[in-house]
């Protein structure tokens, strides 16, 4: 009879090693389904790079829903409806980049916020795969309502500035609790390129954006497409 081979002293490093490699990312999914992540790799690079770090968390029950209203009309308005991945927006994404307009995105709020924690802010394909992996782990461990939580949390907002209460603060002097629609929807107007935009005194292109967003977020309001953070 052939019996199992019994591995040699020399594997047992490398098995433990791969063992702690695929725990890692099961281990932070886990660990931030309850506690807030002290900072993120593009928080290092920016504190680093002389940009300072303002960073405050607050609960979800401790922000405006007017601003999350605002981020799934702005950013995800399938949030709620599909499980990490939006399909139709990759491919409409994808058409309109192959027609040669400016690049777009098509990346949801659960594909951004696990880069925001768990990854680096590039595009090569490893963060993507890696992304793309994460992403399934935390729809999986942590639901809609943390996602949201988090992304709002950990999200840029201007240089060095991270989360909606900080965002709140620098932006407009409010709390996050206390943010008006407009207001929201300015924030998330920025969304794409917190560093060039300005939500306080906003120019034509912000001010257009976040007036769209605005009805947006109406609509995400009345027609139930935040039931998964707001349930009724």
């Amino acid at each position: 009879m052939f019996g199992v081979p019994k591995l040699g002293r020399r594997s047992r490093p490398f098995l433990i090693v791969l063992l702690v490699l695929g725990f890692l990312p099961i281990g932070g999914v886990l660990i931030h389904a309850v506690l807030p992540p002290p900072m993120t790799v593009l928080m290092l690079q920016q504190l680093l790079g002389g940009k300072g770090m303002d960073y405050r968390w607050r609960g979800l029950n401790d922000i405006s829903p007017n601003l999350v209203y605002s981020a799934i009309g702005a950013e995800d308005a399938r949030f709620c409806s599909h499980s990490g991945f939006d399909f139709k927006a990759i491919q409409k994404a994808l058409d309109h980049n192959d027609d040669g307009g400016k690049i777009r995105g098509g990346s949801t709020i659960s594909q951004q916020t696990a880069k925001n924690v768990f990854l680096w802010p590039s595009r090569d394909w490893v963060r993507k795969g890696l992304e793309a992996g994460y992403t399934v782990l935390i729809e999986a461990v942590w639901g809609k309502r943390r996602i949201m939580e988090t992304y709002l949390n950990v999200a840029e907002w201007a240089p060095g500035v991270y989360g909606a209460e900080a965002a709140s603060q620098h932006w407009f002097g409010v709390s996050a609790r206390d943010l008006t629609p407009q207001q929201a929807a300015r924030l998330a107007a920025i969304l794409p390129s917190p560093r060039r935009y300005d939500a306080g005194a906003p120019g034509p292109y912000v001010r257009r954006r976040a007036a769209r967003i605005q009805a947006a977020a109406r609509a995400v309001r009345v027609q139930g497409l935040g039931t998964c953070v707001y349930p009724r």
